[in-house]
C-alpha cells in the first residue's frame, strides 16, 4: 500500500470516527473540493464543510468505504454515507465515487460524484423524485447548503 492509499484511508477512517480535524489535516493548503450538493469549495471552505456535516450529524452518521486505489499523482475510492437528513426527517443512504489528486503528500483535489436525483428522492421524498433532476432544484439545494456553510463559518 502506497502513501496516497494510506492518506485516503486515514481520511475516511477519520470521517467514520467523526474526526473532522484529522480529515482537515489530510487536505493541502490550496486544496479544492467539489460535489453535486455544495459545488466547488476552496481549502478552508472544504475543511469547514466536513466540520459542519459532522457537527450536524451528532454521531448519527455511518461512513463505510472501499475500492481505495492510488498512484503517486491520483487516487479514487467509493464510500457510502448513511444518515438522517434533518431538514426533512428522512433517512438517506448515499453511494459516492471519489477521485483525488495529490500534491506534497496531501489531497490537492477531491471530487465526489453521486446521483443528485437519487439522493434527492431519499432526502425529499416525492418532491425529490418529481423535480430532483432539474437544474432549478439542484441550484436551490446548493444555495441552501452554501448558506448553511456560511452560517456555520460565521459562528465558528
Amino acid at each position: 500500500m502506497n502513501e496516497n492509499e494510506l492518506l485516503i484511508r486515514r481520511f475516511y477512517d477519520a470521517f467514520a470516527k467523526g474526526d473532522a480535524e484529522t480529515m482537515a489535516q489530510c487536505y493541502h493548503a490550496e486544496a479544492h473540493f467539489s460535489d453535486p450538493a455544495f459545488g466547488t469549495l476552496e481549502a478552508d471552505e472544504a475543511r469547514d464543510m466536513w466540520r459542519m456535516l459532522l457537527a450536524n450529524a451528532k454521531g448519527r452518521l455511518i461512513i463505510t468505504y472501499n475500492h481505495v486505489e492510488a498512484t503517486d499523482a491520483e487516487g479514487s475510492a467509493r464510500w457510502t454515507a448513511r444518515y438522517h437528513f434533518s431538514r426533512t426527517g428522512r433517512d438517506v443512504t448515499n453511494h459516492i465515487k471519489a477521485s483525488f489528486v495529490f500534491k506534497d503528500g496531501k489531497i490537492f483535489r477531491h471530487d465526489d460524484y453521486f446521483s443528485f436525483w437519487r439522493w434527492s428522492q431519499q432526502a425529499f421524498g416525492a418532491m425529490g423524485w418529481i423535480i430532483g433532476w432539474s437544474g432549478w432544484f439542484q441550484r436551490k439545494v446548493r444555495k441552501q447548503a452554501l448558506g448553511s456553510l456560511l452560517r456555520f463559518r460565521m459562528a465558528a
